[in-house]
């Protein structure tokens, strides 16, 4: 198991991972201008797609850049170690709980309390969104599903239209605050990111837990991720057919879990692990976040007017995001604390949980409701707020370092053991 290079040199961030918030601010600025210049850009992008029943279902373009945004994560990841996860029982049970059986739940809770509730004013009564049609669903105009109705739409003209005009869709109407919701829903039950290594470390925390529990929350999420979502979406009534849920899973999942192992293997064999880890990972190490920022500017050319109209929409969706984040990583913190682990697991238990995989939830919601939906605007916000929040818990954690038994554990060792 190899630990990020950056992370054994010492410097932690690279530029990419540090100015994270900064890229996805220039991010909006830049799709919201790309969506004045050339409106049909994105859309255009967006319409090569696979189509089933004449439904467009996977966009091509975006699926490309949502793979490379998973692969690079998924490579990283040694497999093999996690049958040592045994020997670290307790950090690695209070991890799964927090993750799988407590954070879908609360961000749910939160999220309905805030954009159903609090802040349903101000979203708007009367918003709507026009999202994807459910797979697999034969609906017609003025057909009910979930909460919401089908309708002729236009995405040109970003407004209901006649089914006889040439540019015409159905689309499901739902409001607003429901797709918002869903993104929310999304990203709770989508725990723990590649970058979650980065907080680790920073916090002097135990990189080997990490790694593991990195490839534990992979794995658990083939299995768990569908059901969770299905089950919350359908609560929230929006239902999405679990076809679309196996689909996608199995396409920014699986793929890449495979393709990562499978490359892995065949590359160390080939070349060698130090070549692997100092040269092939090297090059990667930007790459999830480069594709990640190509579909930012592709999803904000859609929702510029809605940000422009609105531009407190995104304040409006980072409180509960903000607010969870702040739950879990308390929740898993004291747990620890409880449990009397060493404070290096107590701190990546705690933000493992608190840290989201951002790049599923938003392949999720664009594949489940369309890259213009407010559910794919919802993810974007959580990869917004990640960096700021989760360094805010970094500091947090090395200022309560007393608050745990600590046994002097050297970095120099740390990598002799997970290497």
């Amino acid at each position: 198991m190899e630990i990020n290079e950056s992370h054994k040199s010492g410097k932690g961030l690279n530029i990419f991972e540090k100015y994270l918030t900064v890229w996805v601010a220039l991010c909006i600025a830049g799709g919201i201008v790309l969506g004045k210049l050339v409106p049909g850009f994105a859309r255009t992008l967006d319409g090569i797609a696979v189509n089933v029943n004449g439904a467009p279902v996977v966009s091509i373009p975006i699926a490309v850049c949502l793979f490379f945004m998973m692969y690079p994560i998924m490579v990283k990841i040694d497999f093999a170690e996690v049958l040592k996860a045994g020997k670290s029982i307790k950090p690695v049970g209070l991890t799964l709980f927090v993750n799988w059986a407590v954070k879908p739940f609360t961000m749910y809770a939160i999220s309905l309390l805030f954009l159903g509730t609090l802040f349903y004013g101000l979203i708007g009564p009367e918003e709507v969104d026009y999202v994807k049609m459910p797979l697999g669903q034969k609906l017609v105009e003025g057909d009910k599903y979930g909460v919401g109705r089908v309708v002729w739409y236009d995405p040109a003209k970003r407004m209901e239209a006649p089914s006889e005009d040439a540019g015409a869709v159905l689309r499901l109407k739902v409001p607003l605050w429901k797709s918002y919701l869903a993104g929310c829903i999304l990203l709770g039950i989508a725990p723990c990111t590649a970058m979650v290594l980065v907080w680790g470390y920073l916090a002097k925390g135990n990189d080997g837990h990490t790694l593991v529990m990195v490839a534990v929350n992979s794995l658990t999420m083939l299995v768990l991720y569908g059901p969770l979502g299905g089950f919350l979406l359908r609560v929230g009534r929006l239902p999405v057919p679990w076809q679309a849920l196996v689909l996608s899973i199995a396409i920014y999942v699986a793929l890449p879990l495979v393709a990562g192992y499978f490359s892995r293997k065949w590359i160390i064999s080939v070349k060698g692990e130090r070549w692997f880890r100092e040269k092939f990972l090297h090059f990667l190490t930007p790459v999830t976040i480069i594709a990640l920022l190509i579909t930012l500017v592709l999803l904000f050319s859609f929702k510029g007017e809605v940000i422009l109209s609105n531009p407190l929409t995104i304040l409006w969706i980072a409180i509960p995001l903000f607010i969870q984040t702040n739950v879990i990583f308390w929740l898993a913190y004291g747990a620890a604390k409880i449990f009397k682990l060493e404070y290096r697991d107590a701190a990546p238990s705690a933000m493992i949980g608190a840290s989201n995989h951002f790049e599923v939830a938003i392949a999720t919601a664009t594949m489940l409701f369309g890259l213009s939906s407010g559910a794919a605007l919802a993810t974007v916000v959580g990869v917004l707020i990640e960096v700021p929040v989760m360094l805010m818990l970094v500091r947090i954690c090395l200022k309560t370092r007393n608050w745990f038994r600590t046994e002097p554990v050297k970095v120099e060792s740390i990598v002799k053991e997970v290497s």
